[in-house]
């Protein structure tokens, strides 16, 4: 089964023409010059260590069965069948380290760079990035602040934080009103850093155009929080009927251990590109207490036969249940692989033009393959609305991504 699910994969990347001969790339590695033999290696940048380990550490094993994948095809055959080799590096989940860590990568020859999970972190990265004219494929960090500098060597897979906000507040919006019960006030709990504001900062906006009442809205710091009980209880304390939370996934349990403490008289607990709410892992962690919760963001796609074959050797591999961070991270190294199939070469700025001009297949859930715009957005790049029922996150809208119909009210008020 994996043998043909990876040359299913394989097959889908653009095809370029054959590489010519010539001296060793940039990023390759031999001992007898030219392009054949060696590796091309790639740049894999996540947090490994720190408050956000256990997705940094799922990105990480993402990029290495998508390099797994590619390798166990054939390699990229228009440069001799070259295979991939993936260089993975800890950010620790501060910026400075993976500024740091995005420049050694390129020194030791990456030609491409994948991460980084905290805006913050990539922000920096893409600094390094275009310094050195390689390109740097983001697989998780929404902040619009990143590709807000013109940046010619960044581009970002998942959607921007003014998608994930602004469609986060429209699918409020339809679902309530279609349940017969609109959403009248909002309050907001986010992480303080840039991906955090800006989910808010647009999410408010929109909710405000629909006639919903927003605020207050409470900044954490998500590295350094161990209880948002108090939080919650000033969500309590505002008579808001929905709590829109914004953050990773450590804070997103705490706040669901606080909302169950709390008990504010709520609708819905919605998240917006919560790094919590619609994991397999998150309804095991918080048992009942998660039962109900939204939220709105990209997502695996699990109607896709090669999504179901990747979760399967995912589980069987690693033991833990795929992360759609970690199939961002697998996505994202398709990427830069497709690149290098269609420039016939490994070197960083004609890879880089490959990508931008480029069209790839994703397991993400959305309206098409991953294709980048101008400032290196992906195009198709638009979040779902999930919700956990009987214990397990299922796709609830829109509803030709669904699996099952939302529940909203979500519980009872309390």
């Amino acid at each position: 089964m994996r043998k043909t699910w990876t040359l299913s994969l394989a097959l889908a990347l653009p095809l370029a023409l054959a590489a010519c001969g010539g001296s060793a790339p940039a990023g390759t590695t031999n001992g007898g010059g030219g392009q054949s033999g060696g590796t091309i290696k790639i740049g894999s940048l996540h947090p490994l260590s720190g408050s956000s380990a256990a997705d940094g550490q799922q990105m990480d094993n993402g990029a290495k069965l998508a390099v797994e994948a590619i390798n166990d095809a054939g390699g990229i055959k228009s440069q001799g069948g070259k295979k991939l080799e993936l260089v993975s590096a800890d950010t620790q989940g501060k910026p400075e380290v993976g500024q740091s860590e995005a420049q050694r990568l390129i020194q030791e020859g990456a030609v491409g760079l994948v991460g980084t999970y905290q805006s913050a972190v990539s922000a920096n990265v893409s600094t390094v990035a275009e310094r050195n004219k390689v390109p740097f494929v983001i697989d998780v960090s929404s902040a619009d602040s990143i590709l807000a500098q013109g940046y010619k060597n960044t581009f970002r897979v998942q959607p921007s934080s003014t998608v994930l906000g602004t469609s986060g507040a429209q699918f409020l919006d339809q679902v309530s009103k279609a349940a017969g019960k609109p959403v009248k006030s909002v309050a907001i709990l986010h992480e303080q850093g840039p991906f955090g504001t800006a989910v808010r900062d647009a999410f408010k906006a929109e909710a405000e155009k629909s006639g919903i009442k927003v605020g207050p809205a409470i900044a954490y710091d998500a590295a350094s929080v161990s209880d948002l009980t108090t939080q919650v209880t000033q969500v309590k304390a505002s008579g808001a009927d929905v709590l829109m939370v914004a953050g990773y996934y450590r804070d997103g349990v705490l706040a669901a251990k606080a909302v169950d403490t709390v008990k504010p008289a709520l609708n819905a607990v919605y998240g917006v590109a919560n790094g919590a709410f619609d994991l397999p892992q998150f309804p095991k962690e918080v048992g009942a207490a998660g039962e109900g919760y939204f939220d709105a963001n990209y997502h695996a796609d699990m109607t896709k036969p090669d999504m179901q074959a990747l979760a399967q050797l995912y589980q069987s591999k690693y033991n833990d249940a795929i992360r759609t961070g970690a199939v961002l991270a697998y996505d994202s190294v398709q990427v830069i692989a497709a690149a290098l199939e269609k420039a016939g070469s490994a070197e960083p700025a004609k890879v880089r033009d490959a990508i931008a001009s480029g069209e790839v297949p994703t397991l993400i859930a959305g309206p098409g393959t991953i294709k980048f715009g101008p400032t290196g957005e992906n195009l198709n790049a638009t979040p779902i609305l999930m919700q956990v029922q009987g214990g397990a996150p299922k796709q609830v809208f829109p509803a030709d991504k669904a699996e099952a119909q939302p529940v909203y009210p979500a519980f009872k008020s309390q």
